[in-house]
């Protein structure tokens, strides 16, 4: 699982079938300060996140893991809005 901040939307109105219906969102791979590590990578949403969101993202094959994208290619998805990053 990595951080991420959600940058903005990407609409595809040509895409694989068993991605119609599903929200992408451009997100910035960030660390624990929110400094950007990976800019600019594409998400499947699965829990109503917005831009500006800090969220938790998972790739690879646990992204399928997620709600309902089981037989969907997808490589990054994200799992959770994060509401605080305390570090020491």
């Amino acid at each position: 699982m990595q951080l991420g901040k959600v940058a903005g939307t990407v609409t595809a109105t040509a895409k694989d079938s068993r991605l119609v219906g599903t929200k992408l969102l451009l997100t910035d791979l960030v660390d624990g300060k929110g400094s950007v590590l990976d800019p600019a990578r594409i998400a499947v949403d699965t829990c109503g996140a917005g831009v500006g969101d800090m969220v938790m993202v998972v790739s690879g094959s646990a992204a399928r893991m997620a709600a309902g994208l089981s037989t969907t290619p997808v490589d990054l998805a994200i799992i959770a809005i994060v509401d605080r990053v305390s570090t020491s």
